[in-house]
């Protein structure tokens, strides 16, 4: 075990309560700051920490955590403002598995999360050094740390021993320390957005006499949208501007302010941003575009020294409609309505869209964040947010990606349990892709795989911000249908024909109507009405026909939703509109949910009030409905689900695979495929099944291992292998069949030549038996995380592309879809004529894959194929494996990005 500070580089993350602190390892250098922590603190501290109010164990202490780096220890230290407050630090013990640890933090720092903060970051440290327990004596008056361990989230167990305890803690990890973790991080994030989301007082730096400008413009919309705290303008060559008072720099505000927004020229931000830092500023809203590395560089070193969080830059601004704050810090051309829809946007034009869209239907927007560049305050900080505003009821997100992937699946899963959360999938295309510099293995995944991860996700993903409101008005006003059976009432057959067309487009179905349910229309209907479905009511319906119709359908119990298509005619008085008040003039809350079609209305979409509150949506064409009732379709099943569990696994060697992944790293810093040697070790670490095979770097050593290692007809199978070797069949770089000693001696010999100088070893498996050719794999998505992949495998994978993709780590519902979800799934139930393959063992194997890219952070991809399935068993063929470069941290660390 190499103690190595630089491969973990420091970081920055958030306390308790919002503010930023920087987790780094300890370096000689710190010996004088250290002592200052000890010297500072407390007799009563002292004593809790050394058990002594000894200066001399303090002394110690500082010495032993800056000597230089030494096998078997680590040192981690908090910093705010060159400030060290914390520091925490594990020492192995006799056994290679289990570390001492210990913590200290400031006085007066207490109750922050500091000690909290530090101990998650030396878990993920030890973890990564094999170490799996860590233990701790503390007196057992110190309620404070005994309180910090048993909060961890890890299986914590305490041994008392007179006036001490001995406290164990397992670092094993599971979903109730991710959750643990994630808690914290969620607290700690909203508290950090206060000063940007809901300020007590906010400067507008660079706003000018001069109309027409950007910063003008930001402190009119703020001053005529009714801020209601305090608000600053800062020019040195005014006093007032628009009626508030300007100041000539932000250090001279009679208030710190805790919001800062900067129109300003980019080369003066850097300057600016560090005066706000030292003043106390909260956080920063950036409009100004164009910086340069350096300019951003500097932009977010003072962010990060001083702990303020940042929106943009080259951002449109933010919005806050609580009545209690009225902060609108856009330059949009008008203020967005108070409602209650949270938006996310990167693009200032789709934003103000999205305003306009929320405002003009009445639902309004809770607050509103354009991210711009997106340097600090990503999509995972607004959900967080939303979650806990108490305000917000729908989330609207158009983000090319959304922060941390995991995080972000994690939070979306969460979060869309309580609330709807809906995006654009930007970047379907190659060109949109390109567009928005993607350029991920999973970005390439078809849309029907996307699909299938936003729903995974619970995330409502449409194909544009058009229909993104449209679903957003179905969502917002209706209840969610139980299913996709659909019943279409309109007042003209070729509408009726337009809907039905666009329902089935929409993975929606028609049932027809039950004999009793006709009969009762038939009743209530003018004559020439046709009781199918589509329902043609005529042109000649009136509007209490209409209502009884409508009601009627609500209560046949094969029906999920109603869906109008409704044209004005001069047969009958009674215009689109006319009849819906039908519809609008009845109960507020129908047992289902009900679209309107009307084909005269100008509006792609609009709300149409209820008189007992409420509102209906309305749209111009039939495809807008329909789609918006499969979303929301699509959103019920995806509640009613069942969460799932995550299975425990039996012969899961977490650490010796992490030590596999570090020995590698050790030796290749900036990663990379690993050889057939380390690959098959860590398959092993997690009872991943493989063909036996034998690795040879000589001829004469081949044809030992294919005297040992022959199948049941004789033959073996050799493989070359090279650094870096992708693709073994396209480099001709496999012989098959190969029987007797001759054949191998050739086939090495062949190898030898044609790969001269590059070639390391062979691969010698025994000729495996016939079955049916899978792939399974693992990669990590900028926009999704971690990604389990599943399908046919064998030479033809990836002209063919039958494959499928879930968010880790999988479930046993996800499993169960994920093998079920290829085009290819029929031939592993035996629809082939030969029997179903092992799904017992499938499942495993799939698990297990799951389970090892859950436990190593350094895994960028894990490349199964051909995986072999028979009746009888599953096996690995051929596995390749590719680590990040060293230094990688753990996805769901604690951490600004």
């Amino acid at each position: 075990m190499t103690h190595d500070p630089l491969s973990r580089p420091p970081v920055h993350a958030l306390l308790s309560d919002g503010t930023t602190v920087c987790i780094r390892p300890a370096r000689p250098g710190d010996h004088v700051h250290l002592q200052g922590l000890y010297e500072e603190m407390s007799g009563d501290n002292l004593r809790l920490r050394f058990f002594a109010a000894s200066r001399r164990s303090a002394t110690m202490a500082s010495d032993r955590a800056c000597a230089p780096p030494r096998p078997g220890y680590r040192a981690l230290l908090a910093e705010s403002k060159d400030h060290v407050i914390g520091l925490a630090e594990y020492e192995v013990g006799d056994g290679a598995k289990s570390a001492e640890i210990s913590i200290a933090v400031a006085d007066g720092l207490h109750h922050r999360g500091v000690g909290t903060l530090l101990v998650e970051h030396l878990v993920s440290a030890a973890r990564a050094d094999g170490i799996t327990t860590f233990t701790a004596d503390a007196l057992s008056e110190n309620h404070e740390v005994l309180q910090l361990f048993a909060d961890l989230g890890l299986r914590t167990t305490r041994r008392f021993e007179g006036p001490e305890v001995r406290c164990t803690i397992e670092l094993d990890e599971d979903d109730a320390y991710l959750s643990a973790v994630e808690a914290r991080g969620r607290a700690a994030d909203v508290a950090s957005l206060e000063p940007l989301l809901r300020p007590d007082a906010i400067a507008v730096v660079g706003a000018g006499r001069r109309p027409g400008s950007v910063g003008r413009a930001l402190l009119h919309h703020l001053h005529a949208g009714g801020f209601t705290r305090r608000l600053f303008a800062v020019n040195p060559r005014a006093t007032s501007i628009l009626g508030v008072p300007s100041y000539s720099s932000v250090s001279a505000l009679p208030k710190v302010p805790d919001l800062a927004i900067l129109a300003i020229p980019a080369a003066a931000l850097p300057a600016t941003a560090e005066e706000c830092g030292k003043a106390g500023v909260g956080a920063l809203v950036v409009v100004s575009a164009g910086l340069d590395s350096q300019q951003a560089e500097a932009l977010m070193g003072a962010c990060r020294t001083y702990g303020m969080r940042l929106v943009g830059p080259n951002c449109l601004g933010i919005s806050n409609t609580d009545p209690a704050l009225s902060l609108d810090a856009t330059f949009a051309a008008d203020h967005p309505r108070p409602g209650t829809a949270g938006v996310a946007v990167q693009s200032g034009g789709v934003g103000i869209a999205l305003l306009d869209g929320l405002s003009r239907l009445g639902i309004g927007v809770s607050s509103f964040a354009s991210l711009g560049d997106k340097y600090d305050v990503s999509g995972n900080d607004m959900l967080q947010w939303w979650e806990s505003d108490d305000r917000t009821e729908l989330a609207l997100l158009h983000l090319e990606s959304f922060g941390n992937p995991r995080a972000f699946s994690r939070t979306a899963r969460r979060v869309t349990r309580r609330m709807p959360v809906l995006t654009v999938d930007a970047g379907r295309t190659v060109e949109g892709r390109r567009a928005a510099a993607a350029h991920t293995a999973a970005a390439a995944t078809p849309t029907m795989t996307r699909q299938a991860l936003f729903t995974q996700a619970g995330i409502t993903a449409t194909r544009s911000v058009g229909e993104l409101l449209e679903a957003a008005a179905l969502l917002h006003s209706q209840p969610l249908p139980a299913g996709t059976r659909v019943a279409i009432v309109t007042n003209a057959g070729g509408a009726g024909v337009l809907a039905a067309d666009a329902c089935a487009e929409a993975g929606l179905s028609l049932p027809p109507l039950t004999p009793s349910v006709a009969e009762s229309l038939d009743a209530a209907l003018p004559a020439i009405a046709t009781m199918g479905n589509p329902v043609d009511v005529t042109s000649a319906v009136t509007e209490e026909q209409l209502g009884d119709c409508v009601d009627q359908l609500m209560r046949h119990p094969g029906i999920d939703a109603v869906l109008l298509a409704l044209v004005p005619t001069a047969v009958a008085a009674a215009t689109g509109d006319d009849l819906v008040r039908a519809l609008t003039s009845g109960p507020a809350h129908r047992a289902l949910p009900v679209a309107v079609v009307n084909l005269a209305q100008d509006l792609p979409v609009r709300l149409l009030p209820v008189t007992e509150g409420g509102a209906i949506p309305s749209y111009a064409e039939p495809g807008a409905a329909a789609r918006a009732l499969a979303h929301g379709a699509r959103r019920a099943a995806w509640l009613s689900r069942s969460v799932g569990t995550v299975p425990e696994l039996e012969q899961i060697d977490t650490a010796q695979a992490r030590a596999v992944a570090k020995t590698y790293l050790a030796a290749h810093p900036d990663g990379g495929w690993l050889d057939p040697r380390a690959c098959a070790e860590l398959l092993s670490c997690y009872g991943i099944p493989q063909l036996p095979w034998s690795w040879a770097e000589t001829e004469d050593d081949a044809v030992v291992a294919a005297q040992r290692l022959r199948g049941p007809d004789g033959r073996v199978v050799m493989k070359a292998h090279w650094p870096g070797q992708l693709h073994k069949s396209e480099q001709h770089a496999v012989h098959l069949d190969l029987d007797g000693e001759d054949q191998v001696r050739s086939a090495f010999r062949d190898f030898e030549t044609r790969f001269a100088g590059l070639m390391t070893g062979v691969v010698v498996q025994p000729l495996a038996a016939r079955g049916t050719e899978l792939f399974a794999g693992v990669v990590q998505d900028e926009v999704f995380g971690l990604l389990v992949l599943f399908g046919l495998g064998g030479t033809a994978t990836e002209v063919l592309a039958d494959h499928a993709a879930r968010l880790a780590p999988l479930t046993d519902l996800d499993v169960h879809d994920l093998i079920t979800a290829p085009r290819c799934a029929p031939l592993l139930f035996g629809a082939s004529g030969s029997g179903p393959v092992d799904l017992e063992s499938l499942e495993q194997l799939l698990l297990r894959l799951s389970r090892m890219a859950g436990d190593l952070p350094q895994l960028a991809e894990a490349d199964f194929n051909p995986v072999l399935a028979t009746p009888d068993a599953v096996s690995v063929l051929d596995a390749r494996v590719r680590l990040l470069p060293r230094g990688a941290q753990h996805p769901y660390l604690r951490r600004l990005r």
